[in-house]
């Protein structure tokens, strides 16, 4: 297997491609979100909340949707030959071809949906955090189940290609990230604001488990080889955070990850900054610290980008 490169999307500075021996720098001074592996061994991205981009090989980003003027992109998947988009007022879209969607109707009539609210707080008389939107999006691996993470408002899912929807986990356990399994399709993961949310029946019904974290509120999961990671602090705007590693088959307490990974991150590693490919694991810290392993996170080596608040990471 080709070794991949790690691609570290920030908030307000475009993208940073970690090569073994360069930093390169993507998109400056556009805000970047949702980084995917688009299938094609390359990535797609949310830029600047109103187009979804594919990257060639070259490091050029070419538009394939816009946003309406009053609609803004949070975060895109592909599924097969198909790509869906998130939006940051609660919607879904099927992008039809390049330049052209269409919205999920069934989305707009899922049960509770009076019920989600945005993950706003009050900080130091600021109102800071998201509004009401989606957070993240996941598909199982053979396409059957679509999963949307509403932040706030549980993981909605569809079993006909986004058609009709149903509510699943609770809208109270505030689910930040949610993640198929890229091999199984009866196993799902989120990260909760209650803790590590399973799921062993393709996203359909839910456990939460937080035994060893040393705070439950959890920003970001993922499958590593036989093994979840999740990313815990105490809060949104913690000061540190750290990540930890369980079997997939265990039961029982999760623990650091190791291997030379900090115990503590600086702040929180959040929504989609662990990034998996094969072996190959990356996981930003909210200082814009990568950490890098090449073999399923047993040990690491840290590439410090000198650009804080990543967003999101990809291996490509």
């Amino acid at each position: 297997m080709a070794v991949p490169t790690p691609l570290m999307a920030t908030w307000s500075d475009g993208v940073f491609v970690l090569s073994p021996d360069t930093i390169r720098h993507e998109l400056a001074g556009h805000a970047v979100r949702g980084l995917k592996r688009d299938g094609r061994g390359s990535a797609l991205a949310v830029v600047d909340g109103r187009t979804v981009r594919r990257r060639s090989a070259d490091g050029a980003w070419h538009v394939i949707a816009t946003a309406t003027v009053d609609q803004s992109f949070s975060c895109c998947l592909p599924v097969g030959d198909r790509l869906y988009a998130g939006t940051d007022d609660a919607r879904v879209v099927r992008v039809i071809d390049e330049g052209h969607w269409e919205p999920l109707a069934g989305f707009d009539r899922v049960d509770g949906r009076d019920r989600w609210y945005a993950g706003t707080a009050v900080v130091d008389g600021k109102v800071v955090g998201p509004p009401l939107g989606v957070r993240s999006m996941t598909a199982t691996c053979d396409g059957a189940a679509l999963l949307v993470n509403i932040h706030v408002g549980g993981i909605p899912r569809s079993a006909d290609g986004g058609a009709t929807w149903q509510p699943t986990i609770d809208v109270e356990v505030d689910v930040h990230q949610v993640s198929a399994h890229p091999t199984r399709p009866d196993l799902v993961a989120a990260a909760g604001g209650a803790g590590l949310c399973i799921s062993r029946d393709a996203g359909a019904t839910w456990t939460v488990e937080h035994d060893g974290l040393h705070a439950p509120h959890c920003s970001a999961v993922a499958f590593v080889g036989d093994d979840i990671f999740v990313a815990a602090s105490q809060d949104p705007f913690a000061a540190q955070g750290a990540v930890y590693r369980r079997p997939i088959a265990g039961s029982g307490p999760l623990q650091p990850v190791g291997g030379g990974l900090p115990r503590w991150l600086v702040g929180v590693c959040d929504t989609d900054c662990i990034a998996v490919e094969g072996a190959f694991v990356v996981i930003a810290d909210r200082s814009g610290n990568a950490y890098v392993s090449d073999d399923l996170g047993r040990t690491w080596a840290c590439r410090p980008t000198g650009h804080d608040d990543p967003s999101a990471c990809v291996l490509v």
